[in-house]
């Protein structure tokens, strides 16, 4: 029988399971598999394949070049919308078009919404691709998605730095309150508002540096950040990341799942670029580099 003090020995030098470094290579090869997977996907960001401002007034829709908005693919004419001072949009369908909402045919001039009933803008559907409009900060967007698009098409994978485990961070988190309410700049100079509820402080190489992310509805921290290898090896804007809630006053921050915005993939997505205090003075040489489309 063992003694209690060679039970509190075996308790003194009993250690946890060293980390698995052939565990954590797969965990991240796999979430690749899945960003890439989620890429190929007939709704992901490549089905973005035209987008635009609208005017107030009435503008005709169509792939004819005479339209003032021009489709990439669709009828010649596909309807006519018309915007008031008030923001609000109404379309009505060419005749013959084809056009559909909810699988319907159009029936005279339709409220197109930038939130339906299941909380996704009203889509004007013509084959497998449709036309929406999007609010952005004091303007009306409009894009069409086709899940044949020759972005998606075209897309065969995207590079990454090599795997480096020392790249997942742990950081300490310092919360504000109360959060503190920024304005993030997009790429094409429109503003976002955004709640940050703190900073995660972490260490690399000797130094200090600080990260601030957005608070996101579902209580995950999103980070949007740049650093030196930023329109280099990597896109010009920033890269995101996700975690999860701090927890005991610790974040962890896992660099090698660092991706590409939606604006680096496709010239049709207008994203928020990276916060002043969100610009490290070091290479961040892990997870996605940027994209070159082979359509260039």
């Amino acid at each position: 029988m063992r003694t209690l003090f060679s039970l509190l020995l075996a308790l003194l030098l009993w250690a946890p399971p060293a980390f698995s470094s052939d565990d954590y290579t797969q965990s991240i090869e796999q979430w690749r598999e899945k960003r890439i997977e989620s890429l190929h996907k007939p709704d992901g960001w490549f089905s973005y394949a035209g987008s635009g401002i609208v005017n107030l007034g009435k503008s005709t829709v169509g792939s004819a070049s005479d339209n003032d908005i021009v489709l990439p693919k669709g009828p010649a004419r596909l309807g006519t919308l018309t915007v008031n001072k008030a923001g609000t949009a109404r379309f009505s369908a060419a005749r013959d078009s084809g056009a559909l909402i909810d699988g319907k045919p159009i029936k005279g001039k339709v409220v197109l919404k930038d939130k339906a009933a299941d909380g996704k803008p009203t889509r004007v559907t013509v084959g497998d691709a449709w036309f929406y409009l999007v609010p952005m900060d004091n303007v009306i967007g409009w894009r069409f998605r086709d899940p044949d698009s020759p972005a998606l098409r075209a897309f065969n994978g995207i590079d990454f730095f090599p795997i480096d485990p020392s790249w997942r961070v742990e950081a300490d988190w310092i919360p504000y309150d109360p959060p503190r309410e920024i304005e993030l700049v997009t790429i094409i100079n429109t503003l976002n508002q955004a709640s940050i509820p703190g900073k995660a402080v972490f260490e690399r190489n000797g130094e200090q540096y600080t990260l601030e992310p957005v608070l996101e509805d579902d209580g995950s921290l999103f980070f949007i950040f740049a650093d030196k290898t930023s329109g280099k090896q990597t896109y010009g804007a920033g890269r995101f990341l996700y975690t999860e809630m701090a927890a005991n006053g610790k974040v962890t921050i896992d660099f090698n799942k660092a991706y590409n915005p939606p604006c680096a993939l496709s010239p049709h997505v207008v994203c928020p670029t990276a916060p002043a205090r969100n610009r490290l003075r070091l290479p961040v040489e892990a997870g996605e580099m940027v994209y070159s489309s082979p359509l260039k």
